[in-house]
């Protein structure tokens, strides 16, 4: 009987020695494709030869040909939190466990949603530009007290509520709200989405990418929007409108965006960057040495126990049937 083969269909850092030293210890054998996300085609391919009972994937995306291509799969695992790249309903057709590592950087993300936030209210990044460009005028200055700004989160899970907490440390007020009742929270007012939007000086999302969030941060509700406000996207570029938001800030409406993620990404329209108001990271808002070494290691950790029959610890669907 062979050994059980994992695949990596990518990865987004140097090399993959956490993840060999994990699978390689409990008597595995690991296969990879290229550090980049490689098509449908090629992971299907991949899928096809190596025949693995785990994928485990960063960016790429493993659809239901993928899914389909391995006679006997048992898992797909996301090295990360959001499942938007893989087929959630082929694996669960096929009776395949879907894993992902939902808590591993729950602190970073909400450290970079208050950090835009501080960069906005201080002036820190447009008046670092403008010193560089040799202007010192402090006169110009219309700067922000933290704890006179209302702070709108929508999306009140895991890192929801680290936000919440660090804001609520700055003397903040803080409005949420989210798909479910709220009825847990401590010092934050649970509101509807139009109430907190009108209401908010900052607007921060924290909601993975679902049909019903697709485009949730369409033209209506950024023009709802408190005018002056800044927009903070640390979760899928796809809950907003990009175009609707580029209007917003060429006319005012909005003062500024702090955006990690983009539905266009690694590509920025042109009529975005031109916006001074902005502020771009590259997709990094998970990103710590201590974040990313715990999310690899526990990605692999998870496809290891669901290939050894072992419960996994983060399910993210129940299967029809499940390989024996």
């Amino acid at each position: 009987m062979s050994t059980p083969t994992i695949l990596i269909t990518d990865h987004a850092w140097p090399d993959l020695e956490i993840e060999r030293s994990v699978i390689e210890a409990a008597g595995l054998r690991w296969v990879h494709g290229p550090a980049s996300p490689a098509s449908d085609e090629h992971i299907t391919a991949l899928a096809q030869q190596h025949q693995p009972a785990s994928i485990l994937t960063c960016w790429a995306q493993v659809s239901a040909k993928a899914i389909a291509a391995s006679q006997g799969l048992m898992h797909v695992g996301r090295i990360g939190v959001g499942l938007d790249n893989i087929d959630v309903s082929a694996c669960t057709q096929a009776g395949v466990l879907v894993t992902n590592v939902p808590d591993y950087c729950v602190e970073e993300v909400s450290d970079h949603a208050l950090s835009m936030t501080l960069a906005w209210a201080r002036g820190l990044i447009s008046f670092d530009r403008d010193v560089r460009a040799g202007q010192w005028n402090p006169a110009k200055a219309q700067l922000r007290r933290m704890a006179n700004l209302t702070v709108g989160i929508i999306g009140f899970g895991r890192i929801g509520r680290a936000s919440a907490r660090k804001f609520q440390a700055f003397s903040c007020r803080v409005l949420v709200t989210a798909s479910r009742p709220i009825t847990d929270a401590k010092g934050v007012e649970a509101v509807e989405l139009s109430e907190l939007l009108s209401l908010s000086d900052v607007v921060v999302l924290h909601v993975p990418l679902t049909p019903q969030t697709q485009g949730l941060i369409n033209q209506d509700r950024i023009a709802s929007m408190k005018p002056g406000a800044l927009l903070i996207n640390v979760s899928r570029g796809a809950v907003v409108d990009t175009a609707a938001l580029t209007q917003a800030l060429a006319s005012g409406h909005l003062s500024g965006a702090g955006l990690d993620v983009l539905d266009t990404e690694p590509k920025v329209p042109p009529t975005l960057i031109n916006q001074s108001s902005v502020m771009f990271t590259p997709h990094i808002a998970f990103s710590s040495d201590a974040a990313v070494a715990e999310l690899r290691r526990r990605a692999a950790e998870e496809a290891v126990r669901v290939v050894l029959g072992q419960a996994p610890h983060h399910p993210c669907n129940t299967p029809r049937a499940v390989h024996s």
